[in-house]
């Protein structure tokens, strides 16, 4: 495909700029030395904001055009580039859209940095549970009675915040959940940091900038050609005001913006503008082939390919076929243990392993021979096991399947009086620190919900399946941290 006529982009623009052999008496402090440093980093091109380079915060010169360039591709109403990844854009994003002490909506399985911003802004939560997948053991999509009984029940609500597509690939109805939200006149952040090639193809879901989303945060880096800590912001509408996300980008994000993560996001954009049919008509057809050979499998499931079908996933509105979630259930393996395999037989690494699931993600720089390595690998695998007693249900623990009692505030349990107390000892006890496993970083417990068996149950199977669960602390899964005397570890 001939490529568009358009201005230089930034990697050219600081290629230039490091042959033009002028002498760096500014930041960084490795002077472009790469008679000292070595070839090995990109030390050549990492500026800072001198003359003819712009500056992200304040752009008036060629950011702004390459900002106004995604914009406009797009179809929003403004878009940031973010290099401290998408944290900051959710951070900012919410920042910009309630006011201190407010009122929240938030999907329960949203990132920890939704939760942050929550403490950080004093903000009173309000929970939306997913619906659970009854099939695979997962959380399903937002359901839009959820959020319209939410609004209707908290009408001084001041934004609503989900995540979709979830890791898993799990898409809910963004446009149907824009439209409510409009009704009561708040603004919807919908955190599509998994989802930032659905701009590109309509082999994916329609992304939520074009379904009325107020606020998209979109993370290149996972499933785009861009370097790590490159992602995107995007506004829509008329309810959030671009000047104010702007100063709250300001606030999280870096004031030294890598010139080196700018010219990724450039590079990434300029080649899925001009090469994305081609890009994606190969990757749409790898998925394919390997949804057909996923049909073999007799004892794995993989989430809506091969056999599994989307129509047994009632939960879902929609569902990015890019995300390859494995199911061990009933094989004996667990999702670490088919992942080990994975990595020491077949020398594939995966995203994310836990219960009994591991996740591969995909892109389109996964090539023919990736693709096919991964789909042998799973059909020799399940080969050779042969089916186990289910000793659980499909809800085997390893998610939040039932909301959390809360008893106050994140903002409040964090600045109690805290203890740690043996975890067997906490149920009924009130959480005053965050404990997850990671990835994917969603909260098992929030500071200022009340511990239940659940939770411990949840623990201790997240563990005897060997994925780590973290805590602030640090004691789990021996010892939690909670409000108050009771119950103190000796």
């Amino acid at each position: 495909m001939e490529k568009q006529n358009t201005t230089p982009s930034l990697l050219d623009r600081l290629k230039r700029h490091a042959a033009s052999n002028s002498i760096p008496m500014h930041m960084p402090g490795h002077k472009r030395n790469s008679d000292l440093l070595g070839m090995d980093l990109p030390y050549s091109i990492d500026i800072t904001e001198i003359d003819g380079f712009d500056n992200l915060h304040g752009a008036s010169g060629i950011l702004k055009e390459y900002m106004e360039e995604i914009a406009a591709y797009y179809g929003t109403k403004r878009s940031f580039y973010l290099v401290n990844g998408s944290t900051c854009g959710i951070l900012a994003g919410i920042r910009a859209a309630t006011k201190r002490g407010g009122k929240i909506a938030v999907a329960r399985n949203c990132h920890k940095s939704v939760y942050h911003a929550i403490e950080l802004f004093g903000l009173e939560s309000i929970y939306l549970m997913p619906e659970m997948d009854e099939a695979f053991g997962i959380h399903g999509g937002i359901s839009t009675a959820s959020i319209a009984d939410t609004l209707k029940t908290h009408p001084d609500t001041q934004l609503a915040v989900l995540t979709s597509p979830t890791y898993e690939g799990v898409v809910s109805d963004i446009a149907a959940i824009a439209e409510i939200c409009h009704g009561h006149g708040i603004p919807l952040l919908v955190d599509e940091a998994h989802g930032s090639h659905f701009n590109y193809s309509d082999y994916f879901p329609t992304t939520a900038t074009a379904l009325g989303a107020d606020i998209v945060i979109q993370s290149l880096h996972k499933t785009l050609p861009s370097l790590t800590m490159t992602s995107l912001a995007h506004l829509n509408g008329d309810m959030i005001n671009p000047e104010e996300m702007a100063r709250q980008l300001s606030i999280f994000e870096s004031s030294s913006p890598s010139y080196v993560l700018m010219a990724s996001i450039d590079s990434c954009f300029r080649l899925l503008r001009d090469e994305s049919k081609p890009l994606f008509e190969n990757y749409n057809k790898r998925l394919n082939e390997f949804s057909g050979e996923m049909k073999r499998l007799e004892h794995l499931k993989v989430l809506c390919h091969g056999k599994d079908n989307p129509t047994a996933h009632p939960t879902f509105f929609a569902f990015d076929n890019g995300k390859i979630l494995i199911s061990a259930q009933g094989t004996g393996l667990t999702g670490q243990g088919l992942a080990e395999m994975l990595r020491n037989e077949y020398r594939i690494e995966m995203e994310m392993a836990y219960g009994d699931h591991a996740l591969a993600m995909t892109s389109v720089c996964d090539t023919d021979a990736t693709m096919a390595a991964l789909a042998v690998a799973l059909v020799t695998i399940d080969s050779k096991l042969t089916p186990r007693a289910q000793a659980q249900s499909p809800n085997d623990g390893t998610l939040i399947f039932a909301l959390p009692e809360k008893q106050c505030e994140i903002w409040q349990a964090l600045e109690s009086e805290k203890n740690d107390c043996p975890v067997e000892d906490a149920i009924g006890q009130t959480a005053a620190e965050y404990v997850w496993a990671y990835p994917p970083g969603i909260p098992l417990l929030v500071p200022g919900e009340r511990i239940s068996d659940g939770f411990i149950r949840q623990v201790q199977t997240l563990s005897e399946k060997g994925t780590q669960v973290h805590s602030d602390a640090g004691g789990i899964p021996e010892n939690v941290r909670i409000i108050g005397q009771k119950h103190l570890v000796q």
